[in-house]
């Protein structure tokens, strides 16, 4: 049996007036989704734990099958093991995202203009970092490049601040609100403080705005935690997997469950990414002796993120043209028994521009599958279900036992 996940990241959303009440996935044109919606098992599950923040860390554990509430440990650590960061126990580590923030005088009158700054490239951000890390590291405090504006900061013997705001959860407002107040906060917020500093007059950033785009102007710290410890995802399914995705985030997972990362050129995590590549990749690899692929695709959260509608709803029908289509049409070519699980981690409404924590729609189809009497594949067609699942774990479940 073969068994691939399509996880379109912040994919659910709420109605939206302009679209007539529809949401992004109701209204999109997916027309192979739809299809499958008749013949395949539809629910809602509850990725979020209740009391967990909903973050694309903890819903994408749970999507994967394992129980956040018991593993896990902070998201940076697992962003750190895709950048391959050696850890020590003592470590503390956190996400340092490069944002564009207002040019106010004072740090804490500037606003949160965009937490990527302009999806900066990642050529552009090294550079930045490694400029940050000749000025900021020391014995204490060191900082790595990552992909775009997603980097991380490795605290020697540090402690967990517990009060650091992920930026994408305050685009558009002052930042004098979320800034750190404790102890161990205030000593993050000094180093965003002499970043900003440092980054103002950096020829990239100068170079940026005479082209008219956002400079990356300031590191912000999320994310926070400590060295995690995974259980590997053959252990606990007794399955070969491997993790399709753009994002350290995901591709830290699968390290650290002993999946196999597989990269695809062209792959960015925002909605001109290799769709077609990633379809393409996951047959490959079951080709190749793989028995579960985790196909990941950012594009719709991002955008959501920056209450773009039009590229969310256009996210969701390149996936379901050029993977759902793809990876379905590979697996019956196969001739071997498979099953596939659509859903998202998350819901990530282009009214909030941020993560809610509401139980999300699923779809799985496949051998042994009987449909439950959806008609299409969206929010409303799966509460009409009456079929609700409470955990990501009970679904890997049902995802690979029926």
């Amino acid at each position: 049996m073969k068994y691939a996940v399509i996880l379109g990241d912040g994919m659910a959303d709420f109605p939206i007036p302009e679209l007539g009440g529809k949401t992004p996935l109701s209204a999109a044109d997916k027309p192979y989704t739809d299809k499958l919606a008749p013949l395949s098992e539809v629910g809602l599950v509850r990725t979020v734990p209740c009391g967990m923040k909903p973050g694309s860390d903890v819903a994408n554990l749970s999507v994967m099958g394992y129980a956040p509430a018991e593993c896990y440990t902070g998201r940076s650590p697992l962003e750190a093991a895709s950048i391959g960061i050696e850890l020590k126990d003592t470590d503390v580590t956190a996400r340092a995202n490069l944002v564009t923030l207002s040019d106010e005088q004072n740090y804490a009158d500037r606003t949160m203009a965009d937490y990527s700054a302009g999806e900066i490239s990642t050529e552009e951000a090294k550079v930045l970092i490694e400029y940050l890390a000749e000025r900021l590291n020391d014995e204490k405090y060191r900082l790595y490049a990552g992909v775009s504006y997603r980097h991380c900061l490795v605290v020697s013997n540090g402690a967990v601040a517990g009060d650091l705001t992920p930026p994408h959860d305050i685009t558009g407002r002052p930042v004098k609100d979320y800034l750190p107040q404790s102890e161990e906060g205030k000593k993050y917020l000094a180093l965003m403080e002499r970043s900003a500093a440092l980054l103002k007059d950096h020829p990239i950033n100068i170079r940026r705005i005479a082209e008219g785009k956002r400079p990356a102007n300031s590191l912000w710290f999320w994310g926070e935690g400590t060295k995690p410890a995974l259980q590997s995802f053959y252990g606990r399914y007794g399955l070969k997997g491997g993790i399709i995705s753009a994002v350290d985030l995901l591709k830290g997972i699968g390290k650290l469950t002993g999946m196999r990362v597989i990269e695809v050129p062209g792959a960015t995590g925002n909605y001109d990414t290799n769709f077609a590549g990633k379809a393409e990749a996951c047959l490959a690899a079951f080709k190749d002796g793989l028995d579960y692929v985790y196909i990941h695709m950012e594009a719709p959260d991002e955008c959501g993120h920056h209450g773009d509608l039009r590229h969310k709803i256009y996210s969701i029908e390149q996936i379901d043209k050029l993977v759902v289509k793809r990876v379905k049409e590979g697996l019956d070519k196969s001739g071997e028994p498979y099953r596939i699980l659509i859903m998202p981690d998350h819901p990530t409404p282009i009214n909030t521009m941020t993560h809610c924590k509401d139980p999300v729609p699923y779809l799985i189809y496949g051998s042994g599958i009987k449909g439950n009497g959806a008609s299409a594949y969206d929010e409303s067609n799966a509460a009409k279900t009456g079929l609700f699942t409470d955990s990501g774990v009970s679904l890997m479940q049902r995802f690979l036992k029926g």
